[in-house]
């Protein structure tokens, strides 16, 4: 059949299963949005209060199902809007498909109204990126920035189409999406030399990283570890996919991990790395960093084996393939010695002050989870309050914990909150924490969420300064706070009302509770400031390109 560029878009989506868009819409793309207001019915579009916010949102929607987040722009500073967002999905490994409209045809290269070069601006954070110049080209072109966000390590893909393709016409003939191709490299020798090493060490460490979240692989991980008897650690990236209480479960790893997990990983004399790339978040001194132990990395991408830390092993390819194959290989052992020793290690551990009077982090977001139950997705924007989630949130389920981790975006959290609860339903419970600095970044998106009556609870830490940026500058700075105070008066409970929504102020636990059971009961969404000491540091704190002597509890 002959259709239009326009009406093949809206196709290709529905082949590819997309049921959910986010966007905004402008001159280049009114073709697009035309056919997207006849197909209402078959694909939900979002709008948004700016393209970031919808970027995020298609961010937030991927990292909740682990299906690709979709979003649509204008072209022009529509199309450079999205660049924070993308980049952000880039870092993390998330899979995403950005549309972005452009100028015709004849009309690029002349600098007219709206035009930019995005295939080139987004060239370094995309896995790929097209520009569609005929309208033949433009169904197998979507397909393939579908199969390409999905296959190996995933990330984003950008589709840039000038309007006049939007409105040409050529046959189209449907297709099913493609089966995503294998990347597995590894080959059994590769297996046997991981196994050998893990079943003859005698003080080992499980290193999971964003990875073993993105392929699913948190069970066979546990099956691993129970049956290997071996401890096992995270980065932020992999919160949720080991068990909260679980006596295993050291808890996070790196600059905020505890001193426990990193002594462990210290004095280890194997690390077993799987779906990590030793960021430098984690392995801060390359050269320091698990000295005494062989390591072996289990990766979907080679091109991170060896570049941080140089391995014994390697296994390159999916980590529940390689996980499938390797847990026949290894030997059932127990470790109570090491195990004993670790515990020792926790027993002196850094732990935060409770009180009564004040809020303390810790406090607000056990009191969150105790309340909010099991099943809650926890999203953060970036600074001290993500630390704070990362160490205290009691992880229990994969795809539970949705951060910024590699970009550190602040302004991240509402929009893949959004895009969470979206991609969710109304009846699962999101909960977004931020600081005021960063939430002052994309509180706009609160229009949306009341738009679409979108029951996201909003725990805004409120220190009143640039709490990270401040702890640093304590630090190492000697109390020089520049430009870290910015002296703003937000009201945080009447802005909420003029957006629509409800707002709380708490200064102690009492209120917090109180305020947090009446969230709960919203079909709305709902802000609830808490006051927090501007001197409150996310410890413990290793410097960066630091190791454990450097570790300040303090």
């Amino acid at each position: 059949m002959t259709l239009t560029g326009a009406q093949i878009f809206t196709r290709v989506l529905m082949e590819q299963g997309v049921d959910t868009l986010f966007g905004y819409p402008g001159g280049s793309v009114l073709n697009l949005y035309d056919e997207l207001y006849k197909c209402q019915n078959k694909i939900r579009h979002v709008l948004t209060a700016h393209e970031q916010g919808a970027c995020h949102a298609a961010d937030g929607y991927a990292r909740a199902t682990g299906r690709t987040g979709v979003v649509l722009a204008t072209s022009g500073p529509g199309a450079t809007n999205l660049v924070t967002g993308i980049a952000t999905a880039y870092m993390d490994s998330v899979p995403l498909v950005a549309f972005t409209g452009n100028v015709g045809t004849s009309y690029i290269g002349k600098d007219s109204f709206q035009e930019v070069f995005i295939t080139g601006i987004t060239m370094p954070i995309t896995k790929h990126n097209f520009i569609v110049r005929h309208v033949e080209e433009l169904a197998d072109t979507m397909r393939a920035a579908f199969r390409i966000a999905q296959t190996g390590r995933k990330g984003p893909v950008l589709v840039d189409i000038p309007k006049d393709v939007t409105a040409a016409r050529t046959e189209y003939t449907p297709a099913a999406p493609e089966p995503i191709p294998s990347r597995d490299r590894f080959t059994h020798a590769d297996l046997e030399a991981a196994a050998a090493l893990i079943n003859g060490a005698k003080k080992p460490i499980l290193y999971c990283g964003g990875g073993v979240a993105a392929s699913g692989a948190g069970p066979l991980v546990k099956e691993l570890m129970a049956k290997a008897g071996i401890p096992a650690t995270y980065t932020m990236m992999a919160a949720g996919v080991l068990d909260y209480g679980d006596e295993l479960n050291l808890g996070m790893l790196g600059m905020h991990g505890s001193f426990t997990t990193n002594k462990a990983v210290d004095e280890a004399d194997l690390i077993l790395a799987v779906g990590t790339r030793f960021s430098d978040r984690v392995a801060m001194n390359a050269k320091t960093f698990a000295h005494n132990a062989r390591k072996v990395q289990i990766d979907i991408d080679a091109s991170e084996i060896n570049k941080n830390v140089t391995v014994d092993c390697s296994v390159v390819g999916d980590v529940s393939s390689a996980l499938k194959e390797l847990l026949p290989l290894i030997q059932p052992a127990q470790h109570p010695e090491w195990i004993e020793q670790i515990h020792r290690w926790q027993k002196v551990d850094y732990k935060p002050v409770d009180h009564d009077d004040r809020l303390m982090p810790h406090q607000v977001i056990g009191a969150c989870c105790e309340m909010a139950g099991p099943e809650a997705v926890y999203v953060t924007d970036v600074g001290q309050h993500q630390m704070w989630a990362a160490q205290y949130v009691k992880h229990v389920k994969n795809r539970g914990f949705i951060s910024s981790g590699g970009l550190g975006t602040m302004g991240f959290g509402y929009g893949a909150a959004i895009g969470a609860q979206m991609a969710l339903g109304p009846s699962a419970r999101v909960i977004m924490m931020t600081g005021d600095a960063s939430f002052h970044m994309n509180l706009n998106e609160a229009c949306t969420a009341v738009s679409n009556q979108l029951p996201i609870i909003t725990i805004i830490f409120n220190n009143q300064v640039l709490g990270m940026v401040r702890q640093w500058q304590t630090a190492f700075y000697e109390n020089r706070y520049s430009s870290t105070d910015p002296h703003r008066h937000t009201n945080f409970v009447k802005l909420a009302e003029g957006f629509g929504l409800k707002g709380y102020h708490c200064e102690n636990l009492a209120q917090f509770k109180d305020a947090f059971a009446q969230a709960l009961t919203s079909k709305g969404p709902v802000w609830i400031e808490c006051m927090i000491d501007r001197d409150e540091k996310v410890l413990p704190m290793i410097p960066s390109g630091g190791s454990l002597e450097d570790m300040m509890m303090s």
